[in-house]
């Protein structure tokens, strides 16, 4: 076999076609584009999202925005002022806060904030805590306390 022998196989090169150069060629007239209309003509494009006057896809799916993030982690939110209830000197969990009707569950750690007043000396054991709710709660004469678990 010598380099004047080689040649690509039948089918593997293919003529461009040459539109509009007379109708012997079979692509005369309207050059295949059909006759008139928006898309016979230079320019003449659609919107491939439009969907003829029918109300488009993206009007028909419910509107959503933003970004969703699903590693966040969920608290139970307290107020300092919501701990008024408790008598000075007592202990205060979240199972104490699920029987005062302060949480609804214990599906999600508690964190405490600091809106509002303290005036009772508590020991509250939280997952986790502002830092304007720890200066209200020590200034009020109590400690916080770390929980283990659900924080995580």
């Amino acid at each position: 076999m010598k380099l004047h022998d080689l040649a690509p196989s039948d089918g593997a090169k293919k003529a461009r076609k040459r539109v509009g150069r007379g109708n012997g060629s079979g692509h005369g007239t309207f050059s295949g584009r059909g006759s008139k209309g928006q898309k016979a003509r230079s320019g003449g494009k659609v919107n491939p999202r439009f969907e003829g006057g029918q109300s488009p896809l993206v009007l028909r799916l419910p509107y959503k925005r933003g970004f969703h993030n699903p590693f966040k982690k969920q608290f139970y939110t307290v107020n300092v002022e919501k701990l008024e209830g408790f008598e000075a000197g007592s202990e205060v969990t979240p199972e104490t806060m699920v029987a005062a009707g302060i949480i609804r569950d214990l599906e999600k750690p508690v964190k405490l904030l600091g809106e509002g007043t303290i005036s009772k000396s508590l020991t509250v054991r939280a997952h986790s805590w502002s830092k304007s709710a720890l200066e209200k709660v020590q200034a009020a004469g109590g400690t916080l306390e770390t929980l283990e678990g659900k924080s995580e």
